[in-house]
């Protein structure tokens, strides 16, 4: 009798150690962690440095305007360049520039008596040396000096009985080339795109030693750019 109980004893053992087993815990899952690698989507990029190219248009006049009979109406020109973005700290930096641009203006006057219909366009090299402040990665504040080269200009008389003595007075006048300005303005960022809004004038009259009698005067203009910016993720 104690021969059966101690085998019904060590059979119930037995199976009470296979049920164990069976229920035992499964191995553990692994677990996915995603990657923290963002670099795909910033946008954040006022500490580093930027170079870049933009175009557009200006939309320039001229004031302090002194001549015969001399009223002036604005005139849209060309805007092209490069730029560079150097940062100094996270909100703060400088953008030295380098652009083609046009300004000028179409007039009404008389000379000599006679009226006449003029358009000016004017080919400058400007270089403006902008201070940034970057409030958030998607504004720029800039404002700065800016040094303009006259390389080219051309004068259009739309009136056909304008006389060469009228012709003479514009092209015989003492031109300034090398202009002293300044101008500031917005740039809008959005990655590697930038749409720029810009005003600027000048600081010195046109003619040099102001003994022209032709119309004195200062530019003044109004410039939309849209730009293309290389950087590195």
């Amino acid at each position: 009798m104690k021969k059966i109980i101690l085998i019904a004893v060590i059979a119930a053992s037995i199976t009470n150690i296979t049920k164990a087993q069976d229920y035992s815990t499964p191995a553990p899952t692994a677990v996915i962690v995603p990657s923290t690698n963002y670099s795909d989507n910033r946008t954040d990029y006022r500490d580093r440095m930027l170079f870049g190219f933009k175009g557009g248009i200006n939309y320039s006049n001229v004031y302090d305007a002194q001549g015969d009979a001399f009223n002036a109406k604005a005139k849209f020109g060309l805007a092209a360049g490069a730029f560079v973005a150097i940062p100094i700290g996270k909100y703060v930096g400088i953008q030295p520039e380098v652009l083609f641009s046009q300004k000028g203006f179409q007039a009404t006057g008389n000379i000599l008596g006679s009226g006449y219909n003029f358009t000016r366009t004017s080919d400058y090299i400007d270089i403006p040396i902008l201070f940034s402040f970057k409030p958030t990665d998607f504004i720029a504040i800039n404002i700065g000096p800016q040094y303009s080269y006259l390389f080219h200009q051309t004068d259009v008389f739309a009136n056909a009985t304008t006389s060469i003595a009228q012709e003479q007075e514009f092209g015989n006048e003492n031109l300034r080339k090398n202009m002293l300005c300044i101008t500031g303005g917005i740039d809008f960022t959005m990655k590697h795109f930038i749409v720029g809004t810009r005003v600027g004038w000048d600081l010195q009259n046109n003619n040099g030693d102001g003994t022209s009698t032709t119309p004195r005067y200062k530019n003044v203009w109004f410039q939309a750019t849209i730009g293309y910016r290389f950087y590195n993720n």
